[in-house]
């Protein structure tokens, strides 16, 4: 079993997800933050979970307020936030920390696999990593890499013919 799948996190309401639970899927795993610039990226990541959650995708987003404090509120903030701006029904964890000491497991284990342009450490919110149904990380993107021009990197991991994803995009 791949490495990923042994961690777990609590989900923003408080529940302990085993990684194990999407074993078979494709993830994508995000830092996100309510006031950041990156931040109306929430919609391309729903969009994203719309169009691909039935064929396999699981989008994981980890709340951080690491970086400029662009993340104040508490689990109850953040999750309306999400739902009533964005519609967001991807799942949500708790506010994480993804550098430095107390970086949350699952972000030391993506650091160690995929350097990002500037090293391993995470430098800004909205930091994507991409993994495999074996839970194997495939690509970590900046965050200024929209949702949109990632979907052919998750449409590959899918195995979703070319003919079967343009029809997707056209509903």
């Amino acid at each position: 079993m791949n490495k990923f799948f042994d961690f777990r996190a609590n989900s923003i309401d408080g529940e302990t997800f085993e990684m194990s639970r999407y074993q078979g899927k494709v993830v994508l795993i995000v830092n996100t933050a309510s006031k950041c610039g990156f931040t109306p990226q929430y919609a391309g990541l729903q969009a994203l979970h719309n169009r691909y959650h039935l064929t396999g995708l699981e989008i994981l987003g980890f709340p951080c307020d690491q970086f400029g404090k662009q993340e104040p509120g508490d689990a109850e903030t953040i999750k309306n936030f999400c739902t009533d701006k964005y519609a967001a029904s991807f799942q949500l964890f708790e506010k994480t920390e993804v550098n430095g000491k107390n970086a949350h497991p699952i972000y030391k284990y993506l650091k160690q696999e995929l350097r990002g342009s500037l090293g391993r450490p995470i430098r800004w919110n909205f930091t994507k990593f991409l993994l495999d149904r074996e839970g194997k990380p495939i690509k970590r993107f900046a965050p200024n890499t929209t949702p949109e021009s990632i979907e052919s990197h998750i449409v590959r991991l899918l195995d979703i013919p070319k003919s079967a994803g343009v029809k997707r995009l056209l509903l």
